[in-house]
């Protein structure tokens, strides 16, 4: 991903009105889509981002915007996870965030992808990955990612 094609600009957060107590904040993005940089064909995922938020929350309308931003951008499956993460992070300076990228089947290859931010000195633990529903679990029936760690 270059900082041409990134399209963290259309990211927008507010202010954390209850900033003084840790709670965890979870979405699950079924629908992102990016293009393979090699091939140039589409690829596909669900995406996970779970956070203890810090100073800031992101705004909901404004992450959709960003991820779908990603539609016709060439990138790597490591980079879309790594540069969602760098982006809310930037952006929020959580007290922790996990995004998780479980893309389709491409080339008889299942990829998933895990990266973690966790602020110096945060010693807390998110919650849990909510129950699921089946559009929601990685495997039908399953609940939250299926990498999941507590």
């Amino acid at each position: 991903m270059t900082d041409d094609t990134a399209p963290r600009t259309l990211l927008e957060s507010f202010d954390n009105r209850t900033a003084e107590r840790d709670y965890t904040i979870q979405f699950t993005l079924p629908e992102f889509t990016c293009l393979c940089p090699r091939s140039g064909f589409p690829d596909f995922a669900l995406i996970h981002v779970r956070y203890v938020p810090g100073p800031r929350c992101v705004e909901l309308k404004s992450l959709k915007m960003y991820i779908n931003a990603f539609r016709n951008v060439g990138v790597f499956h490591e980079d879309v996870v790594n540069g969602i993460l760098s982006d809310l992070v930037e952006l929020l300076s959580p007290r922790y965030c996990e995004v998780i990228g479980d893309f389709n089947v491409r080339g008889n290859i299942k990829t998933v992808v895990r990266a973690v931010h966790r602020q110096a000195g945060f010693a807390g633990e998110p919650d849990g990955w909510w129950p699921g529903r089946d559009e929601h679990a990685a495997v039908p029936g399953q609940a939250g990612p299926a990498t999941s760690v507590n």
